[in-house]
């Protein structure tokens, strides 16, 4: 039963550094203008079901099959956001040649169905072409493939720290 015991401290704190780097996207957003693009607001949700999926295993703290159902889970949302920062990463290090700034991704849900708003939102648009913060020498969309990266690690870790213990 050690994995169950460590499953909750574990799941919770996914949750407080997931909101953790939401608040700093926000600050990026709000107190330095920095705006989102498309891209950048799909990976935002993607860190909040990460951080929410987190926050929900924590408290449910589940036997084997909800560990498996959340695990299924966490690494849906950590593969969608991290497949949205590897394209934009690779966007800012090959920006296309004709560089103009698209609709916001409000707008493309609202007047497009989800299967033309897609193509259009991986497509990215001009501004998410364009590095306007780095740290460390890594813009946020590398940032944020580092980060998904590394939640799909710990969550492989734990699963093979899990299955080890209990066979």
């Amino acid at each position: 039963m050690p994995s169950r015991l460590l499953l909750r401290p574990l799941a919770i704190t996914l949750f407080v550094v997931c909101a953790s780097l939401l608040a700093a996207g926000l600050y990026i957003q709000h107190v330095q203008g920095i705006e989102p693009c498309p891209m950048c607001i799909m990976q935002r949700y993607a860190l909040a079901a990460c951080g929410l999926i987190g926050l929900v295993a924590g408290l449910h703290n589940p036997r084997r099959g909800g560990q498996n159902a959340y695990a299924v889970l966490l690494a849906a949302a950590a593969l969608a956001g991290g497949g949205v920062a590897a394209r934009q990463s690779w966007m800012q290090w090959y920006p296309p040649a004709v560089s103009e700034c698209g609709p916001g991704l409000e707008y493309m849900l609202e007047s497009f169905p989800l299967s033309a708003a897609l193509p259009m939102i991986f497509r990215g648009a001009g501004d998410c072409s364009v590095v306007d913060w780095t740290f460390l020498g890594l813009s946020i969309a590398n940032w944020s493939f580092v980060c998904f990266a590394s939640i799909l690690a710990a969550l492989a870790l734990y699963l093979l720290q899990r299955d080890k213990t209990s066979a």
